[in-house]
């Protein structure tokens, strides 16, 4: 059991380069990282060196989030703006060797939606492909993410399809335990289209040792069932306890 992480939530109190350091000496396999376009990626890059952890993704940046923007690339007359954001995303991993890059669809819904983000998705792929960086797609639940573009996981699956594969999908088990349920069977079904799972208790999204989904069995099944990624902690510390890693090992 490989855990990656996500310092968007996890050692907020430190300098980011310093929260990669402080995932190695907790025993983190990786880091994954929401918005970190603030700090130099040549700094980042001396701490991942360092610490020989992997990055393995980042996100698009939202837009205007005090607008209410949640992303850029499913909103249809804004892809000059999305396809920015996509080339400062690109940039970044590239200087940090970074693995993924989650493209953010932002709130919207109908068929120019979807023309749109494909269209993006096939921009960043394309882009993305030289550098050898891979394109995440990720769920976001309705009750956290109203109005999302993607709300469920058929959703996404049917923009991986649409694109040919040129991006998989993130899959969030905190999110998706929201919206349908039956974790295992979902990631099973459709292995081959899903680059990378989260998680998170269920419904706080604090440490994964308490709530509505055993992580310690699940996570366990879901290697039984093929996954090979690491599993990336995607959760709001309550108690700042990391002794659910002795657990789940």
């Amino acid at each position: 059991m490989r855990f990656s992480a996500n310092l968007g939530f996890l050692f907020r109190d430190l300098a980011l380069p310093d929260a990669i350091r402080a995932a190695k000496r907790y025993g983190f396999a990786a880091v994954e990282l929401h918005w970190p376009y603030d700090t130099d990626a040549s700094v980042v890059a001396e701490a991942l060196a360092e610490t020989e952890l992997p990055l393995l993704g980042i996100n698009t940046a939202r837009g205007d989030v005090a607008a209410g923007d949640f992303g850029l690339s499913a909103l249809p007359g804004r892809e000059v703006e999305a396809r920015a954001a996509i080339d400062q995303a690109i940039e970044w991993a590239a200087a940090t060797g970074c693995r993924n890059i989650h493209v953010m669809a932002g709130k919207s819904s109908g068929e120019e939606a979807f023309a749109a983000f494909t269209g993006n998705v096939r921009y960043a792929a394309a882009a993305a492909s030289p550098h050898g960086i891979g394109l995440l797609l990720e769920p976001l639940n309705t009750r956290d993410a109203p109005g999302y573009f993607l709300p469920d996981l058929s959703s996404a699956l049917r923009v991986v399809d649409a694109t040919q594969g040129a991006a998989k999908v993130m899959f969030d088990c905190y999110h998706m335990q929201i919206m349908r349920g039956d974790l295992l069977a979902s990631v099973a079904a459709d292995l081959d289209r899903i680059g990378h799972i989260q998680f998170a208790a269920v419904p706080d999204r604090a440490e994964p040792d308490h709530g509505e989904v055993d992580y310690g069995w699940l996570l366990r099944a879901i290697v039984e069932a093929g996954y090979t990624g690491m599993f990336g902690a995607e959760y709001r510390p309550a108690t700042g306890s990391f002794s659910w890693m002795e657990r789940f090992a």
